[in-house]
């Protein structure tokens, strides 16, 4: 009996997880993923990202572009050949049409920019897990 209803437990929250160097920008999206019933996992370099369980648990990724050490392009190329099932959502503050290609021609699932509206990238973690969650 015990075993039934562990079974029928109430599934987790999706994990998304976020990446960025800016502590406030983490909160934000922390707060705001929370609050849209995920499981937040937030990360202050791609390093300490990579270096997690994150990678293979979350249902996306959002990262921004310029950050010290790995930078988003090269984090997005690093998940890709490990993780290829997990999509990414660039965020960043300053705008570059050809890193902005560059990432969407690599596979990435939405490019906002700095400051960001809640809306947004709330549309886009819904549209990706919805779209990804199907495949």
């Amino acid at each position: 009996m015990e075993s039934e209803q562990s079974s029928n437990s109430i599934p987790a929250k999706p994990v998304v997880a976020a990446v960025d160097d800016d502590g406030r920008v983490r909160e934000s999206i922390e707060s705001l993923v929370a609050s849209a019933g995920y499981t937040p996992l937030v990360f202050a370099s791609a390093e300490a990202f990579l270096q997690s369980e994150a990678p293979a648990t979350a249902v996306c990724l959002i990262t921004d572009v310029r950050m010290p050490g790995i930078d988003g392009l090269e984090l997005q190329r690093r998940v890709s050949l490990q993780h290829p099932r997990l999509p990414v959502i660039f965020i960043t503050a300053h705008y570059d049409d050809e890193i902005r290609q560059r990432a969407l021609s690599q596979g990435a699932v939405g490019f906002l920019h700095k400051p960001f509206d809640a809306a947004d990238l709330l549309g886009a973690i819904e549209l990706t897990v919805n779209r990804f969650s199907k495949d």
